[in-house]
């Protein structure tokens, strides 16, 4: 594997880019939005909600690449051609007193599976974590994607099932903020 290491900013340098067998992983440049954003959209239909995608890409490139990005992406890629995504962006631990990273979306497309490529492109984000001195690195997975809880698991990461969600968004959201 080949190490080479790119800089998104002063602050915080990306992950390490790495060439396996048949595959590279590396974070993703503005060239690879239309590819992450066709992969956001086929990762919802997969999740069962085709129709929740609403970001565009120019959404996408103002978040990822804009003056004060919110998130970063790293990319699978075979020959060529982005095949898998992990979008994630910092969190923080006030017990910790640290951040961490919080992946919001992998996806790898069904016929490129079985590769290691998902495991690649999480084992790129946990590097990123021990690099920058990170404790935590975490995600949610849908309670019936047997397959990912399986994986996650065998890979050592444990469920936080004593913590429950709590969401508020649109119209919840804006009836709230102004005192309804």
């Amino acid at each position: 594997m080949s190490e080479v290491f790119h800089t998104t900013s002063s602050r915080y340098p990306s992950s390490v880019s790495e060439e396996f067998d048949g595959f590279q992983i590396r974070p993703a440049t503005r060239s690879d939005i239309p590819a992450i954003q066709q992969l956001i959209i086929d990762l919802a239909i997969y999740e069962k909600e085709p129709d929740a995608v609403e970001g565009s890409e120019a959404d996408l490139e103002r978040e990822l690449f804009g003056q004060n990005p919110v998130a970063h992406c790293h990319v699978a890629e075979v020959e060529g051609k982005v095949v898998g995504i992990a979008l994630w962006f910092l969190n923080y631990s006030t017990w910790k007193a640290s951040a961490g990273i919080y992946l919001e979306d992998l996806y790898v497309q069904p016929e490129q599976r079985g590769k290691g490529i998902g495991l690649a492109l999480i084992k790129t984000l946990a590097k990123l974590c021990v690099e920058r001195g990170y404790p935590r690195f975490q995600w949610w997975v849908l309670d019936w994607n047997q397959s990912a809880i399986d994986f996650y698991k065998k890979i050592g990461a444990v469920p936080m099932d004593e913590w429950t969600t709590f969401r508020l968004s649109e119209e919840a959201l804006v009836k709230f903020a102004s005192g309804e």
